[in-house]
């Protein structure tokens, strides 16, 4: 019996000391284990900013590549061309208006105080519908014929107003790609012009050559694209303008007419 207890004495100071063995091998293994995952996510972290600069450092490498003088002329041809339609986007938005609105102002204007109350309306309203108005207004003790000529001739001098500045922006939209063109030409030419020099056609050459004289095409015809949405843009921006000043004018001429024959009665 005493053999029994001590032999379960030692199995149990055995299983105590396995165990702490144990546990010690487990907590170093654990530090590595942290380490590690610490390790991967710096190395995951750097990978990511690393990603974040290559297409930066990729563009200014095709820019260098493409040939600073050809693509410095294609990146002018973006700036101006992003100034002019930054200047047309603010010019026709403050253009709109609600003419529909406008109308009734100028209608109980001229109810209210005449022709000069309805003119300081227009006065005091932005766009080019209220300065049609105020010309037809204007003109109003000369007759009605004379203010449907009036309104014709200004709204010809607004609607020109609108398209200010799209014939710069039609420029750079074609000068881009012919410049990207000029330069794949002249890449080229230099391309088997090192051909001819080296005396062999070697793959590596020809690919290298070809691909540096395409990527001032690749960037004529981007900046073609950029440009071309917002010229689309404007086009529909002017035209629903005008087909609202031509409503609005018509309809102050009705307003006109009905005026004129209530100061005859």
């Amino acid at each position: 019996m005493k053999k029994l207890f001590a032999l379960i004495t030692v199995f149990g100071m055995l299983f105590m000391v396995a165990s702490k063995f144990t546990a010690a091998q487990t907590q170093p293994a654990a530090k590595p284990a942290t380490a590690q995952v610490a390790a991967d996510a710096q190395e995951e972290a750097a990978a990511k900013a690393e990603a974040g600069q290559s297409m930066h450092a990729a563009l200014k490498q095709k820019y260098i590549e493409g040939g600073p003088g050809f693509m410095t002329s294609i990146l002018a041809c973006l700036i101006f061309g992003l100034a002019f339609a930054i200047e047309r986007v603010l010019y026709l938005n403050l253009a709109t208006t609600n003419n529909k609105k406008l109308l009734v102002k100028v209608e109980e204007a001229l109810e209210s105080g005449g022709v000069e109350a309805a003119k300081d309306v227009c006065r005091n309203t932005r766009g080019p519908v209220a300065s049609i108005f105020y010309q037809g207004l204007d003109r109003f003790h000369e007759g009605i014929d004379v203010v449907e000529k009036s309104i014709t001739s200004y709204g010809g001098v607004q609607a020109s107003l609108l398209e200010k500045g799209l014939s710069w922006i039609g420029l750079f939209i074609a000068l881009g790609p012919m410049l990207g063109f000029l330069g794949t030409v002249i890449g080229m030419v230099q391309a088997f012009d090192a051909i001819q020099v080296a005396g062999d056609i070697s793959p590596t050459l020809v690919a290298g050559g070809i691909k540096v004289a395409l990527i001032t095409t690749v960037f004529g015809l981007c900046v073609a694209i950029i440009l071309q949405i917002f010229y689309n843009y404007f086009l529909s921006k002017i035209n629903s303008i005008t087909q609202g000043m031509e409503d609005a004018s018509i309809t102050l001429l009705d307003i006109l007419v009905k005026h004129d024959l209530n100061l005859k009665k």
